[in-house]
Order: structure tokens, then C-alpha cells, then sequence
């Protein structure tokens, strides 16, 4: 593990719960990206507005840390493009078919103690550890 952050790990989980947390303390909302960005694709009465500055405010905050820490954006893919597009296109698939990304259950649903995100959050991560075993102990990391 060569890039292991714990500190600025721990802390960026911090800031992901509390904000969270105020998200649905003060608006009663759920901060699933995936189910927030879905209501601008396809807008609902009244939803469209704060879905948008949800989603502007996470590419702005993207835009200053690229700015001030470039470093961070230095990552390098040890895959062919097509596979990463497929991967992406997978995510996706998955997100659509548990009614919800990461995000949503494991950081928001969990601590609720919803037993839907708890057989989804189950459900990633054990098809990502089955990935990563396939791509890197059996296809011999292509």
C-alpha cells in the first residue's frame, strides 16, 4: 500500500458524515450522488434547484483542490481505457439496479440502520473484492 493516507483519509470521512448528517438534519435529505444527480438529469417540481448546486458545489470543491493541491489529481490508471470505461459503465449498471451508489447506502443508509443499504453496501463490496481477485490473482492484473 504506497499511497496509504490515514490522516487525510480520516479526515475526509469525517467531513463526508458530517456533511451527511447536516444534509439530512437541516433538509431531510438522503446525500446519495448518484440518486441526487439522477433528479437534474430528470427533474422532478421543485427538486431541480438544489439538486443542481449539489452537484455544482462538488465540482467546484473538485476545482479548488485541483487548484491548490494538484498533487492529488496525480493518479495513474494501470488499466487498458476500455476496461475502465467498462468498469465505469458497471458502476453504473450496479448504482441503477440497488437503487443507490456508495454513497447513499453505505454513508447515509448505514447509519440509519437500513437494512436494504446494509445487503447493498454488502453487495459492493463483495463484487469489488471478487474484481479484484479476477483482474489481478486470475487475469494476471491486465
Amino acid at each position: 500500500m504506497e499511497n496509504f493516507t490515514p490522516f487525510a483519509s480520516t479526515i475526509g470521512g469525517i467531513l463526508i458524515g458530517l456533511s451527511a448528517a447536516i444534509m439530512l438534519g437541516a433538509n431531510g435529505r438522503i446525500a446519495g450522488i448518484s440518486g441526487i444527480f439522477n433528479g437534474v438529469i430528470q427533474p422532478q417540481k421543485g427538486e431541480f434547484g438544489w439538486r443542481a448546486l449539489f452537484i455544482g458545489g462538488l465540482l467546484v470543491g473538485g476545482a479548488f483542490m485541483m487548484l491548490f493541491t494538484p498533487e492529488s489529481f496525480a493518479i495513474t490508471v494501470e488499466r487498458a481505457p476500455w476496461m475502465v470505461a467498462l468498469a465505469g459503465l458497471l458502476v453504473g449498471f450496479g448504482t441503477r439496479l440497488g437503487s443507490g451508489c456508495t454513497s447513499g447506502h453505505g454513508v447515509c443508509g448505514l447509519p440509519r440502520f437500513s437494512a436494504r443499504s446494509l445487503v447493498a453496501t454488502v453487495s459492493f463490496m463483495a463484487t469489488g473484492a471478487i474484481t479484484v481477485f479476477v483482474m489481478n490473482l486470475l487475469l494476471g492484473g491486465a
